[in-house]
Parts: structure tokens; C-alpha cells; sequence
């Protein structure tokens, strides 16, 4: 969080000594519609500008995002004519006097690698070209000069200069977070990876030996057994998107459920309780079928006798309120806190802390799995899902909060 709070001051500052020189530049006495002193207005303007900007560098510095968002960042410094440039080329140019494209390509080289920045004069042969001077402002991101920001003027101007490094440190947050961003994300496929690995192995060595065992003596319930074998997979390992609904999710619950169930038989009971208004909830793929597994395994972990394991999913107004509870072996809760904080391998809880995280990055810290458990007291896993999320739905791609 002070990491956070730190890069919000570093982007916002800047911003803040734009808008008092935009301000000083425009300052005269008129009606301001009630935003207060002419130096607060064009602060106003300033912030609100910049937050236009803001969402296509999240993104990333890419042709589109630049051609986006350079308009707003030449609307941020005043100038004339604006670009941004890579590592390679310059990427989009907004304003007059695009001729200069190829000789602000050509002396993007220096600034871009040895990180600072640098002023020159452009040569044209145009009586009305009204850019005469440009401002080289590097574009860094964590130590590593990735493009620049350059502001054409018809003169050399020192606040120019000043105020295009100012702007030029503010994008190259906005790409840091971008970053951030994409980190985050490839992390959380990551995990998905992970526990896609963590399931397979046990689980499919077990059904097929299952499946095997009825060939010969019930041809007919090994091919029903193939069959729900083969949609599991299936959709455990399908790549279309990171998100599901609830329907499927238990869908694919009832044909692992139906898996295990051939394996041993009467000592494992199911119960569910499903109202059907929250089936088409969405929710993060292979989220509650590895507490089911969880389930499955400390409920039959160390003990002969029947083991009961109840589903329910209940409708809670804004949210969908998802219960999976076992009579099983329960878990010392302090080892419980030690797996979800990642200090102590879940080999005592399959997917648990997997499945915590990634409620959190999708939803927020409020939505993080609730776990009831005590040694010989089974465990009361709960999952509060959202009925709506900003961009939450079937095939999308997961982006952390």
C-alpha cells in the first residue's frame, strides 16, 4: 500500500506544478463558473485532462495507446505539436507540423540512450510551419529508458522544458503501473497453471485406475465413467477465458463428484442445495471445484466412517452466497492462516490459498474466502461472489483489481 501511495504522489504532483504553470500562463480575470481563482480552474483542467490520458498508458506504450492518449498530453502542455516515440520510432504525432516526423526520429537516439533529456532546434523550409524548437522528455520505466515524449514550440523555452520532463515522469508511471498491471495479470495465469498441475496428477492417475477397474466387470459404467472423465478435462484445461458460471462450475463439480464417488463408494455422501437465481453468477474459472477436492480429501483423510460433504450456493441479494462444508479431519487454524499467507506448502488444503488470492485480485480484499475449522471439527469454506463485477462475464480475461 505505501508502494501505491508513493507512485500516486509521484504521478500527481507533477500534474499539480502543469496546472499552476497553465494557470499562470492563462491566468485573467473572467467568470470561472465557480471553480474559484484562474490558477485553481486551469489545476482543474489540468487533473481532469490527465485522467483522460491516463487509461490508454495503462495499457501500454503502443501505437494505439500513443495515437490515444497524445492529444491529451499536448492539451496538458500547450504546445503545438506533440509525439511519443519507442525504443524504435515514433509512434503518433498530434498537432501541425508532421513533416518534422523523420528529424525528431532521427535525433530520438541520443535521449533514448543515455536517459536524459534535450532540446534542438528543427530545420524547415516552410515560412508557415509555426514549430521551430522541439523538447525530448526520455519515457523511464524501472531504470530502463522505454521511448520518449517529445513537445514541439515555435521557440526555446526553459518552462517548456521543465514542464515536458514533468509531464514525461508522469507517463512513464502510468507505464510502470501498465507493467504492474501486466505482471499481476500473468501472475494469476500463473496460478491458474499451477493449480491445473496440482489437480491432474492424483485426480487423473486415480479415475483412470477407477475406470479400469469396471471394464470387465461393468463395461457400461466405465464408459459413463470415460465420459464424465473426459468433460471434466475438458474444462479444466480449456483456454477460452479466465471466467465461468456458477452452472458449469458445479457441472463440473458433479462429474468430478461422480469420479470420486466410484472410487470409494458408500463412504463418501453428497448433499447440495442450489437455488437455481444464482446459477448464472460469474466467477473466476476452477474457483470452487478445488474446495470441493479439498473437501473430498479431509473428509475421508484418517477416518473409516462415512464422510458427509454439503454444498449449498443461496441467493443474498447483491451477491451469491456459496457454502462447501465437510464433517472430515478439520485443520489447525493457525496452520490454515501459515498456507493462506503462502509461509507453509497447502499440502494440507489443495488449492485453498489459490483459490483465496484470486477471489481477492477479482473482487477485493472483502471477498477473500471465509474458513470455519478445528481439529476433528471439519471445515466450513464460504465464497461471497458478486452477481456483478466491471468486467466480470464467460470469456473474459482476468485483470486484477
Amino acid at each position: 500500500m505505501s508502494g501505491f501511495l508513493a507512485g500516486l504522489l509521484v504521478a500527481i504532483l507533477p500534474l499539480l506544478a502543469a496546472g499552476f504553470w497553465l494557470g499562470r500562463r492563462t491566468a485573467r480575470p473572467r467568470s470561472l463558473g465557480g471553480l474559484g481563482t484562474p490558477v485553481e480552474h486551469a489545476t482543474f483542467q489540468t487533473l481532469h485532462t490527465a485522467s483522460l490520458a491516463a487509461p490508454p498508458l495503462r495499457a501500454g506504450l503502443t501505437e494505439e495507446t500513443a495515437r490515444r492518449s497524445a492529444r491529451r498530453l499536448r492539451s496538458l502542455l500547450g504546445t503545438d505539436a506533440l509525439c511519443l516515440a519507442d525504443e524504435k520510432d515514433v509512434l503518433a504525432w498530434d498537432g501541425v507540423g508532421a513533416h518534422h516526423r523523420a528529424e525528431v526520429a532521427e535525433r530520438l537516439a541520443g535521449p533514448l540512450e543515455t536517459g536524459r533529456g534535450e532540446a534542438f532546434p528543427l530545420s524547415c523550409g516552410s515560412p508557415d510551419c509555426p514549430v521551430r524548437w522541439a523538447v525530448v522528455a526520455p519515457l523511464t520505466v524501472d531504470d530502463r529508458v522505454r521511448g520518449a515524449l517529445v513537445a514541439c514550440a515555435p521557440r526555446e523555452s526553459a518552462v517548456l522544458v521543465r514542464a515536458a520532463a514533468e509531464v514525461a515522469r508522469w507517463v512513464s508511471v502510468q507505464l510502470e503501473l501498465a507493467d504492474l498491471d501486466d505482471s499481476r495479470t500473468r501472475l494469476i495465469e500463473a496460478e491458474i497453471k499451477a493449480l491445473r498441475a496440482q489437480i491432474s496428477p492424483h485426480f487423473i492417475f486415480n479415475s483412470l485406475a477407477v475406470i479400469a477397474s469396471f471394464v470387465r466387470t461393468d463395461p457400461e459404467r466405465a464408459r459413463e465413467l470415460l465420459l464424465e472423465f473426459a468433460d471434466f478435462t475438458r474444462y479444466s484445461f480449456r483456454r477460452h477465458g479466465d471466467f465461468t458460471t456458477l452452472a458449469d462450475e458445479l457441472h463440473a463439480i458433479d462429474q468430478y463428484l461422480a469420479l470420486v464417488r466410484a472410487r470409494f463408494g458408500d463412504r463418501l455422501a453428497v448433499t447440495l442445495q442450489i437455488a437455481p437465481e444464482v446459477l448464472p453468477v460469474t466467477l473466476p474459472f476452477l474457483c470452487l471445484q478445488p474446495l470441493v477436492e479439498n473437501a473430498v480429501k479431509h473428509g475421508l483423510e484418517g477416518k473409516a466412517a462415512k464422510c458427509h460433504i454439503r454444498i449449498t450456493a443461496q441467493d443474498a441479494g447483491a451477491e451469491a452466497l456459496v457454502v462447501i462444508e465437510d464433517d472430515g479431519a478439520g485443520m489447525d487454524p493457525e496452520l490454515l492462516r501459515r498456507i493462506l499467507a503462502g509461509g507453509v506448502s497447502p499440502s494440507g488444503g489443495i488449492g485453498l490459498s489459490n483459490v483465496d488470492d484470486r477471489l481477492r485480485q477479482v473482487y477485493g480484499d472483502d471477498h477473500g474466502l471465509v474458513i470455519e475449522t478445528a481439529p476433528g471439527a471439519g471445515m466450513k469454506v464460504t465464497a461471497r461472489l458478486p452477481k456483478y463485477q466491471p468486467g466480470v462475464h464467460p470469456g473474459a480475461r482476468l485483470t486484477p483489481q
